[in-house]
């Protein structure tokens, strides 16, 4: 049923690579209309089954349904996916809102704008050397964890974490944020450090090969916050409104999936995206995101959530000043999908 396309970044941008970069396929933009439906290049910020939703809806045909032609890029990165985004190179970017906010706060006429919300907690989880069943954030004291990068969202929720817990991010810990994306996981067999944080499958896979363990989950310990949503320049969104509507569509027809189905039934059908990974891991992965309520029921992206996501940035010393919601969040198109 489906028809869309996982695309190699390297010859469309310098990239930090992912474990399964192998297994996508060559080309950067979307031309021509393909048996008569609407091409769009869709730039992701990581190929990972946190985002499941948004498989499913591709192998279930739900964007061919709405008339079009997806075509999916691993930009390996919210900052790289931004600057595709920008750079005309992609229709839609999906990444964390943090990056539009910091285009926004640049002064850029075309900034990007938030028009659908998928995720509503952090995706990626503590991983130490040995398992700790009564894991206490103050542990983390005096220890050496591989972070990400400064002004991201999964090293910022991380921070965010730290602080309600107590802890000083630049004082109480180290915090190696040296190593590229996607790279953590590999670097961490071979480092010295403590802990690693990681999104699936690295993290499960850390423990399949016993070099890792789970302890926390930075979703269940962060709350509900704005993780991460769909943009698109705003003169693309004026150009094209009916493109957009159908997308959400789209994505509003995968959260309904996966909020209706059983882990083992979403793996099966998610399992072509990931050709390295057994059906029985994908399962025990998206069983571990649905216990912690990791998707929104539709896609809108409310302004308690911008707020929140603000203070993060706030808190983070991110934000130079708060940005408004009216320009930076449309909820038009994900109202009419959830109807």
């Amino acid at each position: 049923m489906k028809k869309s396309t996982r695309t190699s970044v390297f010859s469309c941008f310098l990239a930090g690579t992912l474990l399964f970069s192998s297994a996508l396929l060559s080309g950067c933009s979307s031309s021509g209309d393909k048996n008569g439906l609407t091409p769009v290049t869709l730039n992701e910020v990581a190929h990972s089954i946190f985002y499941a939703p948004q498989y499913s809806a591709i192998e279930l045909g739900y964007f061919e349904d709405e008339g079009l032609d997806l075509k999916l890029v691993n930009g390996a990165g919210a900052d790289k996916v931004m600057t595709a985004l920008i750079s005309g190179d992609a229709d839609i970017g999906f990444m964390g809102s943090e990056a539009s906010i910091y285009v926004y706060q640049e002064g850029s006429d075309d900034y990007a704008v938030n028009f659908a919300q998928l995720t509503q907690r952090a995706g990626n989880f503590l991983v130490g050397r040995t398992p700790e069943t009564s894991f206490d954030w103050q542990s983390l004291k005096g220890k050496k964890v591989l972070g990400g990068r400064a002004g991201g969202m999964p090293e910022m929720i991380f921070e965010y974490i730290l602080k309600k817990n107590g802890l000083d991010p630049k004082a109480d810990l180290t915090i190696d944020q040296s190593i590229d994306f996607g790279l953590t996981a590999a670097a961490f067999t071979s480092n010295d450090a403590d802990y690693t944080v990681e999104f699936e499958p690295f993290a499960t896979g850390l423990e399949l090969e016993g070099g890792g363990y789970v302890v926390a989950s930075l979703g269940k310990d962060s709350g509900y916050v704005p993780y991460t949503a769909y943009s698109a320049k705003k003169s693309y969104l004026e150009k094209n409104p009916e493109v957009i509507q159908k997308f959400t569509n789209a994505i509003q027809k995968g959260l309904e999936y996966v909020n209706s189905h059983s882990a083992e039934e979403i793996a099966k059908t998610i399992k072509p995206q990931f050709p390295e990974t057994d059906v029985d891991t994908i399962a025990k992965i998206v069983e571990r995101y649905k216990e912690q309520d990791t998707w929104k029921e539709d896609t809108i992206f409310e302004k308690d959530s911008f707020d929140l996501l603000q203070n993060i940035l706030e808190e983070a010393g991110e934000l130079k000043e708060r940005v408004p919601y009216e320009d930076l969040v449309t909820t038009d198109f994900s109202i009419t999908a959830a109807k």
